[in-house]
């Protein structure tokens, strides 16, 4: 039986969304109360399960974890799709980003969401919907958005981060502190995001059960406790993540290309290596087609989800899809149940494979991430 997520969880999609009702006090599925600026802090790769099992190196952080504050990243569980979620209020079926790597159908090619954009991709039309700081600028507030230089005129930021403010900061340290210098700045009400990348860089190179992972951990919890007083008793901080990580041994990586019939009808391999999309050649007639999804169920239904794409959005795995969005999804969805990571072999990217903290799929470690509240949203 396919996972189907439950409509009814809170999700990164109320995250945003929810603190920009909290600058006129209306009602919001958080329960947030009014505030007069609203920080969001996005730890990208801070899932519960690890911030649990290394709780002693994050007392700032652990303290404020409570029973209530644990909601679902949504799916995939990768940085692209998730943080749109998060800036739009959408899921991927209405935003776009449906993965890490994905199918540009109108240049029939496959495009990386983070760093693959060029004039062929517009950011402000392959993301589709209006962003919740275009929208809290519209409704006359302050939007601003705190992170690393090198992210600054991405095509990423241009789509996930339009209307806001960009305000650019080297160390985390550093960037908290920046994110304070704007509370004490900017009078008016406003929202401020933040963000965080360091523990995802750390968890992709050594795995998160590192002590180079720790060290991160570490950090964060220091500059956010070092930021809390910052807020005014009108100020609220909620800290997130965009999904959770786990670590994949080299020996549990699966070489696609090993089995050739698995890729027989194959044109594009898409998503994340947690997560495959398998987009096949135009054209494969019925019987092939059939033929090839049963030769992925027989090999990896064991250890994996084998979705189609009309079952996986009939599952809600991305949300309401708009038509638009539906060609870029793959034909045929790989999502890890064991603890692998699938690759292909005939790649020249060898980069991924060096990875050892992986997500994507639908694992607890991956999906629940943190919802901590400090300042006025701690409370409520």
């Amino acid at each position: 039986m396919l996972p189907a997520p439950k409509t009814d969880r809170i999700t990164l999609a109320d995250v945003l969304t929810s603190s920009l009702s909290a600058l006129d006090g209306s009602s919001n599925r958080l329960n947030l109360p009014p505030v007069t600026r609203a920080v969001v802090l996005l730890v990208d790769g801070l899932g519960v399960e690890a911030l649990k099992a290394r709780s002693g190196h994050a007392r700032t952080l652990f303290g404020a974890l409570t029973g209530s504050s644990v909601i679902d990243s949504g799916f995939p569980t990768t940085t692209a799709a998730a943080l749109a979620t998060l800036t739009t209020g959408v899921a991927p079926g209405q935003h776009g980003l449906v993965g890490y790597t994905v199918l540009d159908p109108a240049n029939d090619r496959v495009v990386n969401q983070l760093s693959g954009w060029d004039d062929r991709l517009d950011p402000a039309t392959w993301q589709r919907v209006p962003t919740l700081f275009e929208t809290a600028v519209a409704q006359g507030y302050r939007a601003a958005a705190v992170g690393p230089l090198r992210y600054r005129d991405s095509g990423f930021s241009g789509a996930v981060l339009r209307g806001a403010e960009y305000l650019d900061a080297g160390s985390i340290a550093e960037r908290m502190q920046r994110a304070a210098g704007w509370l004490r700045e900017v009078g008016e009400p406003g929202i401020l995001y933040v963000y965080v990348p360091e523990l995802d860089v750390a968890a992709h190179a050594n795995g998160w059960e590192s002590d180079v992972w720790i060290r991160k951990l570490e950090e964060l919890d220091s500059a956010v406790r070092a930021f809390l007083p910052s807020l005014t008793p009108t100020d609220g901080l909620l800290l997130t993540a965009d999904h959770g990580v786990v670590d994949v041994p080299h020996h549990a990586h699966v070489l696609i290309d090993a089995e050739p019939a698995l890729l027989d009808g194959v044109r594009f391999v898409a998503g994340d290596p947690r997560c495959l999309q398998l987009h096949f050649e135009p054209g494969l007639a019925d019987d092939a087609r059939d033929a090839l999804i049963e030769r992925w169920r027989d090999a990896e239904g064991s250890r994996a989800w084998v979705a189609t794409r009309a079952e996986a959005i009939a599952a809600n795995w991305f949300g309401e899809v708009s038509p638009d969005v539906a060609p870029r999804i793959g034909d045929l969805l790989i999502a890890a149940r064991k603890n692998i990571a699938y690759y292909d072999g005939r790649s020249r990217d060898t980069h991924g494979q060096a990875m050892i903290g992986q997500h994507g799929s639908f694992s607890p470690a991956e999906v629940r991430v943190p919802l901590l509240r400090f300042g006025a949203f701690a409370r409520a």
